[in-house]
């Protein structure tokens, strides 16, 4: 039979045309299904640009802050409470409605913006809360629009800490931010002796403006400074009031924590927050030697750190440690420190911050009572000094908030302290 007949009978038969008919609406669909795939690749990869911010980054929750600004139409929301404690000691609680997970959508700049917030099952071990990523995807190419939204994202969250300090603890390999952000006390608040706080500030302004300095003469760019004194003369307190003044955040470190090692411990002062002051607090009682002459009885309250004295000394002054950086240590004995750890390098500026001096006395008094004249004041320091005893910045505040609107009744109570 001829070709030409075969394909004649082919054709005639219905089965046959049936099955070819088939083959090619199912190879068309095929080639739609492939073109559209290949022309959502490339519109992905030429003609969208995309920003992943993972929760382990730092500004996630900035974003996640401006997202919430801006998505006010969201329907499928989450809450976040927050409490803010007012000056007449009333506490308000505030509600903040975050896009939830899932895909949402807002406007900005003349662009759709979506928003895929995605939460993993695995959690972060330090605060239970499970991993998470925002995902924006934007039309273009232009990757402004995303250094814009970032940059409305960080103003937004300073702006709320805006005239507060803030405070950080360790949490695992990183800093995290402790409590609510405090009010910034002012620097006149805490009353030292004559000219100790400027000399302080002093000090500070000009590490933070000489970096090239230290560069040009191959020194390491970093400053220590040690506080001492007997207790509640105010130390605390004005790292707390100086971090306020240079608009500086606190990582306090507690060198008693059974599960900071020398690794651990070097590798958070190289990631602390930028402009921010370390706090080694009461630095004599870090390192408690272990002796095994003691009773059993006393030995329970001795125990050995896993952070080694060798192990601080590099990370404050080693090959491995890192510049850029101000650490403020305190104690109650300096006698107690060893030779080694405040040698110039490690503490550049030792400072003694002591019992209240005459001019101290009558200083605080006149912040406490302004409207009462000076001779009151000198009267009050005078009774305080022929009595003989030391006292502490903390015992003049304690008297003077029990006379809160008697000042002479502070002056007359003064002997009694």
């Amino acid at each position: 039979m001829p070709m030409s007949e075969l394909f004649a009978s082919l054709g005639s038969n219905p089965y046959f045309s049936a099955g070819f008919g088939l083959v090619g609406v199912g190879a068309v669909l095929a080639g739609v299904r492939k073109g559209g795939i290949q022309a959502l690749v490339a519109l992905r990869r030429y003609a969208l640009i995309t920003l992943e911010v993972p929760s382990k980054d730092k500004s996630y929750h900035w974003v996640l802050q401006w997202i919430t600004a801006q998505a006010n139409r969201a329907q499928h929301i989450s809450v976040e409470t927050t409490f803010k404690q007012h000056d007449t000691g009333r506490i308000t609680t505030t509600y903040d409605f975050v896009p939830s997970p899932g895909t949402h959508f807002f406007y900005y700049k003349r662009n759709w913006i979506r928003v895929e917030r995605t939460r993993e099952k695995m959690v972060d071990l330090t605060t239970g809360a499970p991993w998470e990523t925002v995902t924006l995807t934007a039309l273009g190419r232009d990757k402004k629009i995303f250094n814009d939204l970032l940059n409305e994202a960080k103003t937004m969250a300073l702006a709320r800490t805006e005239g507060k300090t803030l405070m950080y603890i360790p949490m695992g390999a990183e800093w995290r931010q402790f409590g609510f952000p405090r009010r910034k006390r002012p620097l006149d608040s805490v009353i030292l002796d004559e000219g100790l706080s400027e000399k302080i500030l002093n000090d500070v302004k000009d590490f933070n403006t000489n970096s090239k300095w230290y560069t040009d003469r191959g020194i390491p760019y970093r400053r220590g400074y040690l506080l001492y004194g007997p207790p509640g003369c105010g130390k605390s307190s004005f790292i707390q009031a100086l971090a306020g003044e240079l608009d500086y955040s606190i990582c306090v470190m507690n060198l008693s924590d059974r599960s900071l090692s020398d690794d651990r411990l070097n590798h958070l002062m190289s990631v602390a927050p930028q402009q921010s002051i370390i706090l080694l607090e009461d630095i004599d009682a870090a390192f408690v030697k272990k002796d095994d002459s003691m009773d059993g009885s006393k030995r329970e309250n001795v125990y050995m750190n896993r952070v080694t004295f060798s192990g601080l000394l590099n990370t404050l002054d080693g090959v491995a440690s890192t510049e850029e950086r101000i650490v403020f240590m305190t104690t109650n004995h300096i006698d107690r420190l060893d030779p080694a750890l405040i040698r110039p390098g490690r503490v550049d500026l030792q400072l003694e911050i002591s019992w209240a001096s005459e001019s101290q006395i009558t200083r605080m008094f006149a912040r406490f009572y302004p409207e009462k004249p000076k001779s009151l004041a000198i009267k009050f320091a005078d009774k305080i000094i022929e009595s003989g005893g030391k006292k502490s910045i903390a015992q003049l505040q304690g008297h003077f908030m029990m006379f809160k609107n008697d000042p002479e009744g502070a002056v007359l109570n003064a002997d009694k302290m």
